[in-house]
């Protein structure tokens, strides 16, 4: 634990728990970055775990997601009527990491497109199927 304090990172009972002189970010599309304010600089993978999160889910019921002159999101809780910095989501983040198969699956004509889509989220993306005529020829995502 020696090596922990001389990196600068304290032993604590959360893997989650930032080093001193971080601060935990979203940007406008929910994404978790983190600020390191020692160094000056920001990255994508928590310091610690090295995994990437985003916020899960919609902003609580009466907040409002805003940006400042600066270009800096904060948000409003028109309830209590407050405004802070900190995504008020943060509490509910989930990891970012794709479970990628590690065996490639092969599909025949017998396949249905649940088989094959099974774990796979398409959301946002765009599919080109070629030779609808005559048999599915090429397919791009």
């Amino acid at each position: 634990m020696a090596a922990l304090k001389y990196a600068g990172l304290d032993d604590t009972d959360s893997e989650d728990e930032l080093p001193p002189g971080w601060e935990e970010r979203t940007t406008k599309d929910g994404w978790v970055y983190y600020a390191n304010h020692v160094d000056q600089k920001t990255q994508w993978e928590h310091p610690k775990t090295g995994k990437r999160k985003r916020v899960a889910g919609d902003l609580p019921y009466g907040w409002e997601q805003e940006t400042d002159e600066n270009g800096q999101l904060f948000f409003v809780d028109h309830i209590n009527k407050r405004t802070t910095y900190l995504d008020p989501r943060l509490a509910f983040t989930v990891e970012d990491n794709p479970v990628k198969p590690n065996i490639r699956q092969r599909y025949d004509g017998n396949s249905t497109a649940m088989e094959i889509l099974q774990g796979r989220d398409l959301t946002g993306k765009v599919a080109i199927v070629t030779g609808a005529n005559s048999g599915i020829d090429f397919c791009w995502a």
